[in-house]
């Protein structure tokens, strides 16, 4: 194998027959292989080439020249070229770049990139039939002039579809063809992507809308590299700004990316993109079928889909001419991709743009403090829109004290909230009851003894489900593991003694149909909408007015706008601000911030209860009066002083394995190794709070350095003194988000 480059070199010319190439595989290696350009291949950087490995094939990409040292006995030929875009110089760059921050193989993330393998080989043009320019003279039947007439009549059809339509059997479309009756037509075997119009025109804009997208237009014509937050209030209309800067972008014949949080929720987003460019972009998700993700990897390469809107995973498509990258929601906590190479997609967007040297824009009504600072520190522009787009009001917050308003034995919502809802929904209004919480009740737990039932592949609580596929069932949201409800206690042998303890979505929802039967509510979780499909439904039933109330989880706290929706009530507005995490007063504060941001969007004005144990906390006081400046300057003083993100540097390694003995003796020996430097702290080992994960036993490390210190080197000498062995696997958090 050959060494790793620390860096892409140039690009080159061709390599020809006798050259030696460096092929990287998207597989997990950091090194590539030397193999031979054989005759009558000639090759370049970034093609996509077929090579022996072992005893199979394996797809690579060109990398450079070869880096030699292997004898030539050993040396390989390439076998082959697939006739396939090349990877562009900024893709491998970005995948070199992405490996040597993440301490990533750089073949895994090669494999991020090429995650289509079937996109490798051009889709077979369909034939459909046409009518004959020069008809011969044939004997007519009844069926041959059926078939005739349709293909005069119409556009070319396949002979299926000819044979379905005329009521013929294959065979009579066969005779014809032969005869020369009927000649064939090729056709693409997908369709192209629709092209976007951006000539066409926007709604009318407000005076601060305008003011935004000029500025970003500017930015557009300027060129170069730059970043620039788009800050606004919920309602402030960020989206039809970023359009603007979208449709510069189609003007100069350049491809645009967005990256949107919640891709299979994106039904409103996706209606407003095709009013406003009469075209559907292409999308890139994880629910895609096989067939659509090899079209729409293969449009992107080729250029044709000039606009792309999808999950994290769309960064790493092989764009053919990539021309700017829009972040919605920048500050969203999935944004981080936590298997696999791990990654966080706003900062690499942000890398991406910098190595393609074109605009990135974030977008948010709450941005996370990473991005203030640096806007702060003139890294970044930064675009405010301070009101609600067409005069809309921001609702009023008020929060509910629950030690004072206790709702009755057993029941979740307080007075106030229960009086609102029915004052609400006499006005004709929607509501939304927000509680993240999936499912029926968190905790299970036998009465008789105080056994909790726990999941046996993860440190986690079995979450009771009983309104979601039919019989209640228990079932762990981090490995999937689902049994029935026992019959007897596993620990004391009790019969029918579990109870569940806290509140769910479903839990919620069996007190709305006790205390407000008749009302037309709706579950709005990851549950009871499974893609694309699904969401757009929920989406049109809310519009339709067919729904008075909603009650979700985080899934429907962004991006939505529903005019007849003007109260939210959330349920327990405290529930993110345990754990000792670093980022929990801020989650809390851009989750309950976004959820309040969905009541009043029109000309209705909205209202938002927050039940809370804690009224005092900042989080709630910044909520209420609307001082998200005061909050965040008490962040900001607080992370500072303890030299936590964004000032200061963490890198987390998690140990695991399925062997508990290995792994302690893996942590042991990290632990010996340590770095010693004097302005590294290295924190642990610890059991993580998730001790026991999907199977795997896992231990934590936190490197905790200062903000100017390159951490990628120190982690990496201390991994070479202590690799992991066997089945245990370590895996490298820069940046950490979770400390689960």
């Amino acid at each position: 194998m050959a060494p790793a480059h620390s860096t892409l070199i140039r690009e080159k010319t061709q390599y020809v027959v006798g050259d030696l190439v460096t092929i990287l595989l998207p597989l997990p290696l950091s090194g590539s292989y030397d193999y031979r350009v054989p005759e009558p291949l000639s090759l370049t950087p970034g093609d996509v080439v077929a090579v022996p490995l072992g005893r199979r094939q394996a797809v690579g990409v060109v990398w450079g020249p070869g880096q030699g040292g292997v004898p030539a006995a050993k040396l390989k030929d390439v076998r082959a070229r697939f006739d396939a875009p090349n990877l562009p110089l900024v893709s491998r760059q970005f995948v070199d770049w992405v490996a040597g921050y993440t301490l990533n193989p750089r073949g895994a993330v090669l494999k991020m990139m090429m995650s289509v393998p079937e996109a490798l080989v051009p889709p077979k043009p369909s034939i459909a039939y046409g009518s004959s320019p020069t008809p011969p003279v044939i004997k007519m039947t009844a069926a041959r002039q059926r078939v005739l007439a349709l293909v005069a009549a119409g556009l070319p059809r396949s002979a299926t579809e000819l044979a379905r339509e005329a009521a013929v059997s294959p065979s009579v479309i066969k005779a014809l063809a032969d005869a020369g009756a009927i000649v064939p037509i090729p056709l693409p075997a997908v369709p192209p992507p629709e092209v976007p119009d951006w000539q066409r025109p926007g709604p009318a804009l407000s005076a601060d809308q305008a003011a935004a997208a000029q500025a970003l237009t500017e930015t557009m014509a300027r060129g170069g590299f730059a970043v620039t937050l788009l800050d606004g209030v919920p309602g402030s209309g960020k989206t039809e700004v970023y359009f603007q800067a979208i449709a510069e972008t189609l003007k100069r014949g350049r491809q645009a990316l967005v990256l949107l949080p919640e891709i299979a929720l994106s039904a409103q987003w996706l209606q407003r993109f095709r009013a406003r460019f009469d075209a559907a972009p292409a999308v890139w998700h994880s629910d895609l079928g096989g067939r659509e993700r090899r079209a729409t990897w293969r449009a992107v390469a080729d250029g044709q889909a000039r606009v792309v809107v999808g999950a994290r995973s769309a960064l790493f498509l092989p764009f053919a001419d990539l021309g700017l990258i829009v972040v919605d929601e920048e500050h969203d906590a999935s944004y981080k991709q936590e298997d696999g190479p791990i990654y966080h997609a706003r900062d690499m967007a942000v890398v991406r743009a910098r190595l393609g040297n074109i605009p990135a824009v974030l977008v948010s009504a709450t941005p996370s403090l990473e991005t203030v600072v640096n806007v702060e520190n003139g890294r970044y522009a930064g675009l405010h829109l301070p009101d609600r787009h067409a005069g809309a009001l921001l609702p009023e917050v008020a929060v509910i004290d629950m030690r004072a308003a206790k709702p009755e034995s057993g029941a979740w919502l307080s007075p106030t909230l229960r009086e609102t809802l029915v004052k609400t929904w006499a006005e004709g209004e929607q509501a939304m009851l927000f509680l993240n919480r999936r499912g029926y009740a968190p905790l299970t737990l036998c009465r008789a003894c105080g056994h909790r039932l726990q999941c046996p592949r993860c440190t986690a609580w079995l979450v009771e489900h009983r309104r979601v596929g039919g019989a209640a069932r228990l079932q762990c949201h981090h490995c999937g593991f689902a049994s029935a409800l026992p019959k007897q206690c596993p620990a004391c042998a009790a019969e029918d003694r579990f109870a569940a303890c806290g509140p769910g979505v479903e839990r919620l929802a069996e007190e709305v149909e006790r205390v407000f039967p008749g009302i037309r509510h709706m579950i709005a979780t990851s549950d009871t909408i499974a893609g694309p499909r699904a969401a757009a439904e929920v989406v049109r039933r809310i519009e339709d007015h067919e729904v008075d109330l909603v009650i979700g989880t985080q899934i429907v706290a962004k991006g939505y706008h529903f005019p007849l929706l003007t109260l939210v009530g959330v349920i327990d507005a405290d529930l993110g601000l345990a754990g000792g995490d670093l980022r929990a007063a801020e989650r809390t504060y851009q989750l309950l911030y976004q959820v309040a941001g969905r009541a009043g969007r029109a000309d209705r004005p909205g209202r938002v209860l927050l039940q809370t144990f804690m009224p005092q906390h900042p989080v709630m006081a910044a909520l209420t009066v609307g001082d998200r400046a005061r909050f965040l300057a008490a962040e900001k003083e607080a992370r500072r002083h303890a030299s936590m993100p964004p000032f200061g540097r963490l890198v987390a390694l998690i140990v695991s394995g399925e062997d508990e003995a290995a792994v302690e003796r893996i942590t042991r020996s990290l632990a010996r190794a340590a770095p010693q430097a004097p302005d590294v702290t290295v924190l642990g080992p610890a059991p993580a709070p998730f001790a026991l994960l999907r199977g795997r036993h896992r231990r934590r490390f936190l490197l905790k350095a200062p903000r100017d210190v390159t951490v990628q080197p120190i982690v990496r000498e201390w991994l070479r003194q202590s690799p992991a062995m066997g089945r245990i696997r370590i895996q490298v958090d820069i940046d950490p988000y979770s400390f689960l």
